[in-house]
């Protein structure tokens, strides 16, 4: 008995401390990460790719966003691949178009370029604080993705509208009637595209009951370049 409780008031690893390794003996192994134990981010590093190709993809995916613009439906591709090249050109040429026409008459009280860029963005950046505070799903940056790609059917409009303008009329300095009917048409057209193109992406990530709350908002951003490119092409 009095062996066992002397046995048992050992340590547990007493007898590892006269365990000793000869120097002689070599430790091998080693400590390395696979190589197949890439994880799926590196399989799209387009670091060492060449910039024409990173050119092109870019080109692609903003083509692709525009023909989800033209045609819209229910997909998340605005979403998941945002990016804001697409609307910086619409607003760039938008912005260029409506002050060309400012330019050439000076006494219509078209907007200046500086004009045009501040309220599309900032138009922008309020109706998507105010799908956020509604409980939106969406990111910001989302949001101004798909605002922003939207207006590529007012732009069509507006140069549909200037080629109108060029085309020679009558003798008399004012324009037809008739001009003034297509090009308010083709703008509504437009306005309406551009809306529902943009409840589409958008409606869904609001909760059901404040759907109303996040589209009215839409509405009125886009009512508003509308606005400006009718008073623009029907000075």
């Amino acid at each position: 008995m009095a062996e066992a409780e002397s046995e048992a008031k050992q340590p547990l690893f007493s007898d590892l401390a006269d365990v000793s390794i000869s120097s002689d003996v070599p430790v091998e192994g080693q400590i390395t990460v696979p190589v197949n134990s890439q994880s799926q981010e590196d399989d799209y590093s387009t670091l060492d790719e060449p910039v024409k190709e990173t050119i092109m993809r870019d080109l692609k995916a903003v083509g692709k966003k525009f023909v989800h613009v033209m045609y819209p439906k229910k997909s998340s591709t605005l979403l998941r691949d945002w990016d804001l090249w697409g609307p910086l050109v619409l607003c760039v040429l938008l912005a260029m178009l409506l002050q060309g026409g400012s330019v050439e008459n000076k006494h219509n009280g078209g907007p200046q370029f500086a004009e045009v860029f501040v309220i599309v963005w900032f138009g922008a950046v309020v109706i998507t604080l105010n799908s956020k505070l509604l409980g939106g799903t969406i990111s910001f940056f989302q949001s101004l993705c798909v605002l922003g790609y939207c207006i590529l059917p007012l732009t069509v409009a507006l140069i549909i509208c200037s080629l109108i303008r060029l085309a020679p009329h009558s003798s008399t300095p004012e324009i037809p009637m008739a001009v003034v009917i297509i090009r308010f048409i083709i703008v509504l057209a437009a306005f309406g595209w551009s809306t529902f193109a943009s409840t589409a992406f958008l409606a869904d990530s609001q909760p059901p009951n404040r759907k109303a709350l996040a589209v009215y908002p839409i509405f009125l951003f886009y009512f508003v370049i509308s606005w400006m490119i009718i008073s623009n092409a029907s000075a």
